[in-house]
């Protein structure tokens, strides 16, 4: 059983525990609101998604990574955003992959032509559920996540293409052939650890690569040191929020 520290239970109660029922299907998520939020205002959109770790049903797991940042009282106050966070179910994934994790790094065989697995429709549902309220800022939309979550990351992209202002896939991958979607439109930070033996970091340099032959020109961090978890020297990275704020569509 997953337990939180006390003060980790209060950054994390500032999530909101909500469920979105489609059939026989469920996706559940938590809700970052902004400190003093007003159905009057106006406010960016961040959706974040998780990696394979973090997969299951609690709606819990979800926060590890990455949810105390966006959390934090200070970046709260200094970038008021609405935080989406879905929890993928044990078993499936965002990105539409064959993935085979029979040695290290994973190999990986994406499958956009298939169409998005069931957690990365209700997704998309869930996303277009929320920019649909008069309080979202629809210019202001933006989209990060973390291994498994960074492959969601890309792969949102290209299925959504003219939704987001920007976007931070982390230690990821994709289809090198699906980026001319989306590469004139949206701003791109990529990040990534050399030492990585999880997700092969050729995974993310075959993607720049491909953002730069379509005329893109992405962001790119590769981490000397790190491993797979190079999501904490990306949230640690002064100019990580000021950056994706910093873009808006035209």
């Amino acid at each position: 059983m997953l337990m939180f520290t006390v003060a980790t239970a209060q950054w994390q109660n500032k999530y909101e525990s909500k469920t979105l029922i489609e059939g026989m299907d469920t996706l559940r998520y938590r809700i970052l609101y902004p400190k003093d939020f007003s159905e009057e205002k106006s406010y960016p959109v961040v959706l974040f998604l998780h990696g394979a770790g973090e997969r299951g049903n609690d709606n819990e797991r979800q926060l590890i990574h990455g949810g105390k940042f966006f959390a934090t009282d200070y970046l709260m106050e200094k970038y008021p955003a609405i935080v989406i966070a879905p929890q993928c179910p044990t078993g499936s994934y965002w990105a539409h992959a064959d993935v085979d994790r029979t040695s290290y790094p994973v190999k990986l065989n994406f499958i956009y032509d298939e169409g998005p697995t069931k957690p990365m429709e209700l997704v998309i549902k869930l996303l277009d559920q929320t920019l649909n309220e008069p309080y979202s800022d629809n210019n202001r939309v933006y989209v990060t996540g973390l291994s498994m979550g960074g492959m969601g990351t890309f792969e949102i992209l290209f299925r959504k293409p003219d939704t987001f202002a920007a976007a931070i896939p982390i230690c990821g991958g994709g289809d090198p052939e699906s980026v001319e979607a989306y590469a004139s439109k949206i701003p791109l930070w990529i990040f990534h650890g050399a030492k990585d033996n999880v997700v092969n970091p050729l995974q993310s340099i075959e993607m720049v690569s491909a953002l730069l032959k379509a005329g893109a020109t992405p962001k790119f961090t590769l981490y000397d040191f790190a491993n797979h978890n190079s999501w904490d020297p990306a949230f640690a990275e002064p100019d990580f929020l000021p950056w994706l704020f910093s873009n808006k569509k035209e």
